[in-house]
């Protein structure tokens, strides 16, 4: 292992990914993502997937050179097609198209469609809320949770990510999964041979194991059981349905490179506190952040994962020289 500034770790990522098929330009946006990622702490979402990310653009089942194209049917959508390309260019697009429009109407939203893995959600809406925008993604992903009292995946882990500004500090952030636990902290297990807690996934007959290659061919426990199987459904019909994308039972998968595209889904919805009538939000936000942070214990979402970012910023990331060798 050796230990690596943010921007040195970036730049070699670029490199491989450029090398792989990937346009400089894309090779740039996976590269920011998945750095991100890792420093937050969000290993399953950070450079454990730079194996399978360079296994589907070799085999073409990413298009490392698409460029999202965007258009807007109503004055407060823009539709983007990622044209089978990685996600991040495209939500890239979301990030820098949708502030103007959400100040414009009030608010906005971007489906985004024959997209890929959009790996930590909550980076994305971050992006938004420091630019004074309340914003929500939802995201659909291979099959992966069985609807409740069933043994055979339809929805994905589906995340959820929200975030809110908070003036004069860093936004409050919200991302789950809507499974127990992410799949990618589960996809790092096997990869390091190690085993998963009991109570985090299903084998393929249904039942528990800590062996995460069983829990990969088998099926996520929902967060919630059957209230966490329900809001998966819902995220299939926000991120698949509305936005024209596979659902998760037709998607293949984000973890290897058989099969065509996933042509997952995405949804971005952008709001302008300020169309509210009011200038109270600022306000109210404050307020509420005190209330919680007042007590011994708790504190706001987000705060450990940025605690950890800076952390990496000032010490570097570790990584396996192995890993940039591609």
């Amino acid at each position: 292992m050796t230990k690596l500034s943010f921007e040195a770790v970036e730049t070699r990522l670029a490199d491989l990914f450029a090398a792989a098929g990937a346009s400089p330009a894309n090779a740039a946006s996976v590269a920011w993502a998945l750095v991100m990622a890792e420093a937050d702490g969000l290993k399953g979402h950070g450079l454990s997937r730079v194996p399978t990310y360079l296994a589907m653009l070799r085999s073409g089942k990413i298009n490392g050179q698409a460029v999202p194209i965007a258009r807007k049917p109503r004055p407060g959508v823009l539709a983007i097609d990622a044209g089978h390309g990685f996600a991040y260019p495209a939500i890239d697009l979301a990030v820098i198209e949708l502030p103007a429009l959400a100040r414009e109407q009030g608010v906005a939203i971007a489906p985004i469609r024959r997209s890929n893995h959009c790996g930590a959600a909550g980076l994305h809406v971050e992006r938004l809320a420091e630019q004074g925008l309340v914003a929500l993604l939802f995201a659909n992903t291979p099959a992966a949770i069985a609807p409740w009292g069933g043994a055979k995946p339809v929805f994905g882990t589906n995340p959820i990510a929200f975030a809110a500004p908070l003036a004069g500090r860093d936004p409050l952030v919200i991302d789950m999964a809507l499974s127990k636990v992410a799949r990618g902290p589960i996809v790092a297990a096997k990869q390091k041979g190690e085993a998963i807690p009991e109570g985090w996934a299903l084998d393929p007959a249904g039942k528990p194991t800590t062996d995460p290659a069983a829990a990969l061919a088998g099926t996520m426990v929902p967060l919630g059981d059957a209230k966490g199987a329900t809001l998966a459904l819902m995220v299939e019909i926000l991120a698949a349905s509305l936005v024209g994308a596979h659902f998760a039972f037709e998607a293949s998968s984000f973890l290897d490179d058989k099969g065509g595209p996933p042509d997952t889904g995405q949804l971005i919805l952008a709001i302008d506190p300020s169309a509210m009538g009011g200038h109270w939000f600022d306000e109210r936000m404050r307020m509420l952040a005190h209330a919680i942070e007042d007590q011994d214990g708790t504190r706001l979402p987000g705060v450990r994962r940025l605690n950890l970012r800076a952390k990496a910023r000032a010490e570097g990331l570790e990584v396996a020289e192995e890993l940039l060798a591609g």
